[in-house]
């Protein structure tokens, strides 16, 4: 039985003005688990305008009375953990185990802005004149629009929001439609951190009516977007003129070379290609494996695979793979497999949707060998759960394939020689970069991003560096 849901707009908890809503459903369970409002430009104009209203009392603050504020959202974030997680894996469909991991790591987001935003400095610079002082003063930009996917739905809000917050800015925030009932549980515990009305909005609703609008509205200042290539550069073209951060789509690979630690280059690989099944913008969308290795490597994936990978009821906790979280994912699962199998590539596990669940999104954890370089599972991101093996033959031949692709987020190397992995470092376009670590290891307090001139994007999140862009410089002469 379906609930009612709320946006969250100047410090009010309210339906949309056309009284519009969607039916959000369970990808784990095809149930109805809320009423959503279907907020629509007015909405957005509504929050932008509160959010206006509210941006210089809040800019006033001090950085420490900002940083008390979103160490209550934390606060809150962990007494609520339990209902959080629960409701990330009933709305998106990861496991539970996984569902609980972001949450303490939505804890960190929001203490870490706190702690940064109080480090947030300008500088006294030199004038051509011995009786003026010249302050390069840290200011906060407004407005910042935020727009947010599906596949973490609190962590990557929070990427952007809590750096927005404390670096001194108001905030109007639209998530996926198909979580959004993840991202009402996430306002609610900001709402509860007594921020002052109008700073923090929620508005809920097509990203094509709803996401344009902020994008759009000369009332945003800056705009953070995390998600797909395709959506982000609408986002971008709508944006034009303001500051950005756009974190968007990778083709990451993971590269093995013939010296490799083969057992730890597997165990890290069905960490990269199966976590969040496949759902993640830094997952192992195609392993380029040596081919004197790549037969031991393909056998000792699959025995791991077997082992380790259980699709299954997300709320169970032997679960360690849920469902995929909408048609449009599996939907392109099917597609890119079926590609692959034509153009020559042998199944070596999974291969197809997983018959006996509750609904079709349950697709199998699928191992492919012999993977043309040129198959769509191995250039186009595929957020599935796929591990696509492609033979290379050196080094060069890995970084040639490497950076062919049109995306430059993350890769990582596996091989025993430090040299190796640094000289791939150097020369691989991609603005974040493992040695013998999996394609999904980050740190929260790091910069992540996409290199210049590839498909993923511009600007940093990950600790500070939003700041850099939802920030700017005022420069001030004192004469004396």
């Amino acid at each position: 039985m379906s609930e009612p849901a709320a946006m969250y707009v100047d410090g009010e908890w309210t339906s949309a003005l056309s009284g519009e809503t969607f039916t959000a459903e369970s990808p784990a369970t095809g149930e109805a688990i809320a009423e959503v409002p279907k907020g629509d430009r007015e909405d957005a104009r509504r929050a932008i305008a509160a959010a206006n209203r509210a941006a210089d009392g809040w800019a006033r603050l001090s950085a420490f009375d900002r940083a008390a504020a979103l160490h209550r959202v934390a606060d809150e974030v962990e007494r609520r953990r339990d209902g959080l997680a629960r409701t990330l894996t009933l709305d998106q469909g990861k496991p539970l185990g996984e569902s609980r991991d972001e949450v303490e790591e939505l804890v960190q987001y929001w203490r870490n802005a706190a702690e940064d935003g109080k480090r947030l400095e300008g500088r006294l610079a030199n004038s051509v004149s011995a009786s003026k002082r010249v302050l390069l003063v840290r200011r906060p930009r407004g407005v910042i629009g935020v727009i947010t996917p599906w596949n973490w739905p609190y962590t990557m809000p929070a990427e952007l929001i809590a750096p927005a917050l404390a670096a001194g800015n108001a905030v109007v925030w639209t998530p996926a439609s198909t979580t959004a009932v993840a991202g009402v549980a996430l306002a609610a515990c900001v709402a509860e951190a007594d921020l002052p009305s109008g700073v923090f909005n929620l508005v809920t609703g097509p990203g094509s009516s709803v996401g344009d609008e902020i994008a759009r509205n000369p009332g945003t200042h800056g705009i953070g977007f995390i998600g797909s290539t395709e959506t982000g550069r609408r986002v971008a073209e709508a944006a034009a003129g303001k500051a950005a951060v756009l974190e968007l789509g990778g083709n990451g690979p993971i590269v093995v070379l013939d010296d490799a630690d083969l057992e730890l280059a597997a165990e890290a690989t069905v960490t990269a290609c199966f976590l969040c099944a496949g759902q993640s913008c830094t997952a192992g969308e195609r392993l380029l494996v040596h081919r004197d290795v790549r037969d031991e490597f393909a056998a000792r994936l699959a025995r791991l695979v077997t082992e380790r990978v259980v699709l299954g009821d997300p709320f169970d906790e032997r679960t360690t793979m849920g469902p995929l979280n909408n048609a449009g994912v599996a939907e392109k699962m099917d597609e890119h497999v079926a590609d692959a199998l034509e153009r020559g590539a042998a199944i070596v596990s999974g291969g197809s949707r997983a018959p006996g669940f509750p609904t079709d999104l349950y697709w199998q954890a699928t191992v492919l060998d012999g993977v043309p370089p040129e198959a769509l599972v191995a250039t186009e991101e595929t957020f599935g759960p796929v591990a696509p093996l492609v033979s290379v033959d050196s080094l060069e031949h890995a970084i040639e394939l490497t950076n062919a692709s049109p995306y430059g987020l993350l890769a990582a190397i596996f091989t025993r020689d430090l040299a190796t992995g640094l000289e791939f470092a150097d020369r691989a376009r991609t603005g974040w970069v493992n040695v013998n670590e999996s394609s999904n290891y980050w740190e929260t307090h790091l910069p992540f991003g996409g290199r210049a001139g590839s498909a993923s994007g511009i600007g940093r999140v990950g600790g500070s560096s939003p700041m850099e862009a939802f920030s700017e410089l005022q420069t001030v002469v004192v004469a004396r």
